[in-house]
């Protein structure tokens, strides 16, 4: 039987009845005042419609408000199906493909993308290479797209948007879009995301070199003179687990997407770092992937106008 199957992907109600159980587990919250499990239900009127029942407020809302899906005029159990395809699919999907398969015009398409990107985003997080992780974080850049009002060129990265990535192995990854590669860039972002119990391994760019002794301990591999891996430490000394996560990466970005704006990357580093940090071998599948995008939709809210489109040719 199709995942598709189930009665929220099709039927509205059940898609309210979906969303509260993740959202208000405890009972409905209201999103004006914050009183807990103190509203009455006027779902007759409209679906999950309630009302807040202290005196001092008394508004109505439903399960949507301060989410991504607040003052959306696509139907709860589209945005569902959204959802799970965004999070079932490795690569990504394009607003094309959401377009002609939820049957929804494609500037919906493209606001309801990037508001489910915004749900992937996460907040503060905690150092990595830290306890309880294998200790070991790869550091790494790469280069995406053009940079606006810049000419294209044969060579170089300078033309284009520079990514840093650290990646834990067998853990998380974080990106981050940055303006360029120098040391004073990325030596103060390294610090403040890893953790200095890590082990640190880069390539042999000048960038790191002799930067980063404030580590448990910082390892290099020479590719400019084609060492791609090293063997005889406490742990093999590469950067392959960034560069595989590199790899999917601009897959993505160039096969499914094909463009994107300097002002939208960070929102498509956030949708491939969710689903590297909820992948199946984490012991996260597609059904609780999605449900953790879900989560993360609340307090969120995406509302310019729909400008300067990325992904035109996806």
């Amino acid at each position: 039987m199709s995942i598709f199957n189930r009665p929220y992907f099709h039927n509205e109600k059940a898609a309210f009845a979906e969303l509260e159980s993740l959202l208000w587990p405890d009972g409905p919250v209201c999103p004006h005042c914050g009183s807990f499990g103190n509203a009455y239900n006027l779902s007759k009127t409209r679906i999950g419609l309630k009302k807040c029942a202290a005196k001092e407020c008394r508004k109505q809302f439903t399960v949507r408000v301060g989410t991504v899906f607040e003052d959306s005029h696509i139907p709860l159990h589209k945005w569902l199906q959204a959802v799970h395809l965004l999070c079932a699919s490795k690569k990504g999907i394009s607003s094309h493909q959401l377009h002609r398969s939820l049957e929804i015009t494609y500037k919906s398409a493209w606001f309801m993308s990037h508001r489910l990107r915004e749900a992937m985003r996460s907040g503060a997080l905690a150092p990595m290479g830290g306890a309880g992780t294998s200790g070991v974080v790869e550091a790494d850049e790469t280069f995406i797209g053009r940079k606006k009002g810049e000419p294209k060129r044969r060579g170089g990265g300078a033309h284009k948007n520079a990514v840093l990535a650290l990646v834990e192995r067998e853990g998380q990854v974080r990106t981050v879009h940055v303006d360029d590669v120098k040391a004073a860039t990325l030596l103060p972002i390294v610090n403040a995301n890893i953790s200095k119990e890590a082990r640190v391994m880069t390539d042999d760019a000048a960038t790191y070199y002799s930067k980063l002794d404030d580590f448990a301990g910082h390892a290099t591999v020479a590719h400019s003179h084609g060492e791609y891996v090293r063997y005889g430490g406490p742990v093999p000394i590469h950067t392959n687990t960034v560069e595989n996560y590199f790899s999917v990466f601009k897959r993505g970005m160039k096969g499914v997407y094909q463009h994107c704006s300097e002002k939208h990357l960070h929102r498509y580093l956030a949708e491939f770092d969710f689903r590297y940090n909820n992948r199946s071998a984490l012991g996260v599948e597609d059904v609780a992937r999605a449900e953790k995008a879900l989560l993360g939709s609340k307090g969120k809210r995406l509302t310019y106008r729909v400008t300067g489109r990325s992904e035109p040719g996806a």
